[in-house]
């Protein structure tokens, strides 16, 4: 490591003392809305035996992704608007930006197997259960786990021989890998060619997977005769079509266009959309339409009251 610095400075949002505060509310009631959802939807999966299926075993492990996902920028960003400093140690923002590759890969493997799922469950009915079984669901889940962490690995230690001796500002609220190799005071050929490789292959592979399993899942549902059926199948992928939709539409878009174009402020804005919006929505889209999600909720809450109940009872 060649790096002669010990610091790099986050520059956030805006500069504007009047608008901190502000900022430290918004961005903090998000990250409490999104660690309790999806912390709801963790809980919900695990007490009712009744969601104990592959499309809810992957549901909980995207709410735990999102969970860890948002906590790795989110506090940082609220510490520095809180204390008034950009500071962040040269140390701590590789491993914010391994640990935020590691959870976006992550995201990004479970929302195409969410999409296999519901590929198999609407294609092939009759065989779902043969097919989505325990060991598969587990695998998909491990292998996904294993690909993110060799990426984010892979992508860090690149970062890490870098050398940074003049430009320490980075235009964002968190150490992302592109604004980080535009810092590089050494040649940073590799590194680009690195990155948008593993977007291509991973982004880019997953969302070609998503894509052709809704093809299929589209032509198997207008196959179908009557429109209540039609209805039920569709709702069964309108809520993960929603996630997808906005997971990748702004996050390919943060990394291809970063090519062509050097607006940070557009770069931060569509960055805050997959890093704070999309986790903090997502309990929101699978709850609010999903009538088995709501049914284990009132019942969690109906047997915590239960047991506080027989607490106070001498």
């Amino acid at each position: 490591n060649d790096t002669c610095i010990s610091e790099f400075l986050l520059l956030g949002f805006s500069e504007q003392h009047k608008l901190q505060p502000v900022l430290f509310g918004l961005f903090l009631s998000m990250y409490l809305i999104t660690v309790l959802g999806n912390l709801l939807i963790i809980l919900a999966t695990i007490s009712d035996s009744h969601l104990h299926t592959p499309m809810y075993f992957f549901l909980s492990n995207l709410s735990f992704s999102d969970i860890c996902f948002v906590s790795t920028t989110v506090p940082k960003m609220l510490v520095n608007i809180q204390t008034q400093s950009k500071v962040i140690p040269y140390a701590g923002c590789i491993i914010q930006m391994h640990f935020f590759l590691f959870f976006v890969g992550l995201e990004n493997f479970l929302l195409t197997i969410m999409a296999y799922d519901r590929f198999v469950a609407i294609c092939q009915p009759l065989h779902y259960t043969v097919i989505m079984n325990s060991r598969l669901c587990a695998l998909l889940v491990l292998a996904s786990w294993i690909i993110s962490a060799l990426n984010a690995l892979l992508q860090s230690l690149m970062v890490s021989q870098l050398t940074f001796c003049t430009e320490l500002e980075i235009p964002h609220i968190f150490c992302e890998l592109n604004q980080i190799i535009r810092l590089a005071y050494s040649d940073t050929f590799l590194n680009d060619m690195v990155m948008y490789l593993a977007v291509m292959l991973l982004g880019g592979g997953c969302l070609t997977g998503i894509l052709y399993s809704y093809s299929k899942i589209v032509s198997s549902i207008r196959a179908i005769s009557s429109a209540q059926g039609k209805y039920k199948a569709f709702s069964t992928c309108a809520s993960h079509l929603s996630v997808v939709s906005l997971f990748y539409g702004t996050c390919l878009g943060v990394y291809l266009s970063s090519a062509a174009t050097h607006n940070s402020h557009s770069s931060t804005a569509a960055s805050v959309m997959y890093t704070v919006v999309t986790p903090m929505l997502n309990p929101f889209i699978y709850s609010l339409r999903n009538k088995d999600i709501k049914k284990a909720l009132k019942r969690f809450f109906e047997g915590s009251n239960k047991c506080s109940f027989f607490k106070e009872v001498p």
